[in-house]
Order: C-alpha cells, then sequence, then structure tokens
C-alpha cells in the first residue's frame, strides 16, 4: 500500500530542485519538490470540487508543461486514473478512446477546446485558461493505495485498427526504478530530459518519474523539434542524460557532425530500431555509445543497454535484470512473472499461460544481447510512432475519390519507416489528388499518420479469395515498381 505523490514528492527535501520546465514562450522555471507538492495538493483539491473521486479517469491534451505534471500528481494522489493524449488527437480518436473510458475530467489548452467539443467531450474539459487552483482550499485526505488499483490508462494501437486500452495500476510507477537504474542510467545529481511528448507511454514513465525514483532533476520543454532549439537547451540546463527517439538522433545529425555538447554523460534511445550508422557517428565524436532499449505500451521496458555496457552496434539492449524472455519461433516473449511493469490488456492470452507475446521479431547472440528484426503483424515503427495500417486505411477511404486502398511501411534513412498507400480511385487528376489526400487523413486522425507516398494503381494485389493481399501490397510499395 502506497500513495506515489505522497511517498515520491511530499516526503522529498522541499528545498531540492525537482523539475524545471520551459513553455512555449521560452519561459523557464525551477520547481522544487516543495513546490510541486504544494501544487499537487491544491490541483487535488480542484479536482475533488469537480467531482473527481478515486477511479476516475481524467484526460489530459496539453503539452510537456506544469500543468501537466501537476494534473498526473494530483492523479495519483487522489487515485484517479490519468490517461495522457497525444495534443495530435482529432476528434474520431478521441471518440475512440472515450468509448473505451469516457473522462471525468479533461485538463486541455485552450486550443483543443472545438476538437473535444466534436468529440462530445466539451461539457467535462478544464481549459487550461480556468485552471486557477486555490492553494487554501481543503485537500482531500492522500489514501494508501494497493499496487493494482489503476494509475494510468494509456492506448496502443496493434492489429485490429482500434487503439487498445491498457489500464497500469500503481505498481507501474514503482516499477519503473528498474529501468531508471538499469538503462535510462540516472542517478542523483543528474539533469536528465526524455523529450517524448505527452501521449507516450515513454513520456508517462520517463518525463520525471523516473528521474525522480533516482534523484534527479528532470527537464520538460513545450516545444516542438527543432535542432538549434534543442541543441541549446541542452547546454543551457547542463543536461547529462539526453533520452530521445532514434529519428531525433539522426536529426541532430542533419546539419553534420554530432555537435559538442559537453555536459553530456549518457545518451539514451528507445521507440524504434536505432541503426549502426547514427550509433557510430555519436560514438566518434563524443566518446559515448547511444543506449538503446526496447519495450511496449503493455510492459513498459523490457531490455536496454546497461550503464558502462559495450553492446554491440545495432542491440537493443539485454533484458532488464531478472525479467526473463524467450525467442519463440523469432517472437520476443517475456515472462509475466518478472516483469514489475507489465499490465495485459483484458481478455490477453498468455503462450503457455505465462508468457507475453510482445508481437516483434528478435535475434539474440551467445551474450545474450537482442537485435531487433522486424514486427510479426503489420504495425507500422515511424519516428518512434505505431501507426496501424487499418487506421489509415480507414482514414483514406472516408474521402469520397477512394475507392479502395492498402497501407504499409516502406524504409526510411531518418525516420526508420514510413507510411505508404497504394490507392484506386477513378480520378484522372492524381497528382493533384497526392496532396489533398495527406490533407485529409491529417484532419480525420493524428496528423502523424498520414501516408507520405502514394502511389495510384488500377487494382490491389488480391489473395485467391479476393481479399487485399497486405504482404504483395507491401512489397510492392517498398520495390517503388
Amino acid at each position: 500500500m502506497a500513495n506515489v505523490t505522497r511517498d515520491l514528492v511530499e516526503r522529498a527535501s522541499v528545498d531540492q530542485t525537482a523539475l524545471i520546465t520551459i513553455d512555449a514562450a521560452h519561459a523557464r522555471r525551477v520547481w522544487t519538490f516543495g513546490e510541486l507538492a504544494d501544487g499537487a495538493r491544491a490541483t487535488a483539491a480542484r479536482f475533488a470540487e469537480l467531482g473527481v473521486r478515486r477511479g476516475d479517469v481524467v484526460y489530459t491534451l496539453c503539452g510537456s508543461r506544469g500543468e501537466w505534471v501537476l494534473t498526473m500528481l494530483a492523479c495519483l494522489r487522489l487515485g484517479a486514473v490519468m490517461a495522457p493524449c497525444s495534443p495530435m488527437l482529432r476528434a474520431d480518436d478521441l471518440r475512440t478512446r472515450a468509448r473505451a473510458a469516457r473522462p471525468k475530467l479533461v485538463v486541455a489548452d485552450d486550443r483543443h477546446l472545438d476538437v473535444l467539443a466534436e468529440a462530445g467531450l466539451g461539457d467535462a474539459v478544464l481549459p487550461l485558461s480556468e485552471w486557477d487552483v486555490d492553494p487554501d482550499a481543503d485537500v482531500p485526505p492522500a489514501p494508501d493505495l494497493p499496487e493494482d488499483d489503476p494509475a494510468f490508462l494509456l492506448f496502443t494501437s496493434g492489429s485490429t485498427g482500434t487503439p487498445k486500452p491498457v489500464w497500469h495500476g500503481q505498481r507501474y510507477v514503482w516499477g519503473q526504478r528498474l529501468q531508471a537504474e538499469h538503462w535510462l542510467g540516472a542517478r542523483a545529481g543528474d539533469v536528465v530530459w526524455s523529450t517524448a511528448a505527452p501521449g507516450w507511454s515513454k513520456s508517462t514513465r520517463n518525463a520525471f518519474l523516473a528521474p525522480w525514483l533516482m534523484g534527479a532533476v528532470a527537464v520538460l520543454h513545450e516545444a516542438r523539434f527543432d535542432v538549434e532549439q534543442r541543441l541549446a537547451t541542452v547546454r543551457a540546463e547542463g543536461v547529462t542524460v539526453l533520452c530521445m527517439s532514434p529519428t531525433e538522433w539522426r536529426m541532430l545529425l542533419s546539419a553534420g557532425d554530432p555537435p559538442v555538447l559537453p555536459s553530456l554523460r549518457r545518451l539514451v534511445a528507445a521507440g524504434e530500431p536505432l541503426d549502426k550508422e547514427t550509433i557510430g557517428r555519436w560514438r566518434a565524436a563524443t566518446g559515448l555509445t547511444i543506449a538503446d532499449g526496447y519495450g511496449q505500451t503493455e510492459t513498459g521496458h523490457i531490455a536496454g543497454t546497461p550503464p558502462g555496457a559495450d553492446a554491440p552496434p545495432g542491440s537493443a539492449g539485454l533484458p532488464l535484470p531478472g525479467v526473463t524472455t524467450r525467442l519463440h519461433d523469432g517472437e520476443l516473449q517475456v515472462d509475466a512473472t518478472t516483469l514489475p511493469t507489465l499490465s495485459l490488456v483484458p481478455g490477453t492470452d498468455l503462450v503457455d499461460g505465462r508468457w507475453w507475446p510482445t508481437g516483434d521479431l528478435f535475434e539474440q547472440d551467445d551474450d545474450g544481447w537482442l537485435f531487433f528484426k522486424s514486427r510479426a503483424d503489420d504495425v507500422i515503427l515511424s519516428s518512434g510512432y505505431r501507426i496501424d495500417p487499418v487506421e489509415v486505411e480507414t482514414a483514406l477511404r472516408s474521402h469520397g475519390a477512394v475507392r479502395d486502398c492498402l497501407v504499409a511501411g516502406v524504409p526510411d534513412a531518418q525516420r526508420g519507416e514510413v507510411v505508404a498507400a497504394l490507392v484506386v480511385t477513378d480520378d484522372d487528376a492524381q497528382a493533384d489528388l497526392v496532396t489533398a489526400l495527406q490533407q485529409h487523413v491529417r484532419t480525420v486522425t493524428a496528423p502523424y499518420k498520414y501516408p507520405r507516398v502514394i502511389r495510384f494503381v488500377d487494382a490491389l494485389p488480391r489473395t485467391t479469395t479476393g481479399k487485399a493481399a497486405r504482404g504483395k501490397g507491401r512489397d510492392l510499395l517498398r520495390s517503388g515498381d
């Protein structure tokens, strides 16, 4: 029995620096644990006034900012369930999530009010412009919560076209210490910046919770990726541990050789496969090897390169200490009893009653290092996003000019994969239709899912039973023929 906000934040030294936030206007604030504790209590009081109780779901639709942190801490204090949503979600995305769990409250940036109203969630919104919490309000007590009491609701896209809800218990938070120590590598005195935006499971666990578990300071920056701004922030804040997606590590090389960043002592990556060339260039320039890692929304972290280890180039790391894995017909499977952060989607069948099937194909060398090969299903891995081709196909078919379509991932040097589509249409103006279809997808679903490559065909490849032959379509898109 525990309470994360009470035991991790409120009992910390009140003068100890916990967090540095930089908002979209570049305003910087340093937060002590005392200030966060006061803010979390006041926010919990405001949420309670709005009817939020233990077990209720609270959505967030805002950037990496102080209110996002206080919302998470308030939910953890009350025993409410926080569901962080990407600010890029559209009305259909939000309606799908609401069918799984309708929120009691949505904390949202004002620019999202229209899309929330369109999704039918307008009556539950607390706009950031009306945040205004009262530090003198009566604060509800912080209950002791069992480890399986729900703390987070995250959504993952699989091969069905419908985002699947994953309910993580309180144990999910405390279980992050394993990866924080043995992969993220944070320690007391570090300044840790995990750049993943809210809505990613990696952000939920690594933006500040994992650093705090190790006694480190966390950095949050509410800004879109920009090479010069990213480098300036690392230098200005003296970041020592930098955790980014492989795409971001590659983009920092877009201007040439790796930049000089003398404060860094550990480089970390996860979310998609990390190529050997990027690892090699950073290592040659800095003497530091990017520590790759692997995990899933349902599992949290499974494997990673430990601090001080010399990983073989291209490896996703070793299984975390105490975590038992196996390769079954090439698929990585995890002993569900050995992973403290695993939460099973309802109805999930474990292999042999014990093994969680990741759906990812790996190879493993004699020393235990894991090497990602591919997905066992058709999910597209692009810039750290997992994109279900069925979702993109549904969005494309909702455009009046599209008679049929097939979506798959094609290799890309910077993003790992990008979304590509075969499209059947009766429209003769195909050149003009590309931009229209891309914009249409960006409008009806999260923009990162739009097809960057569109090829028009007279008919889709099909199986003998008349179904779209996804494998042949993927080969056709990848060949460019």
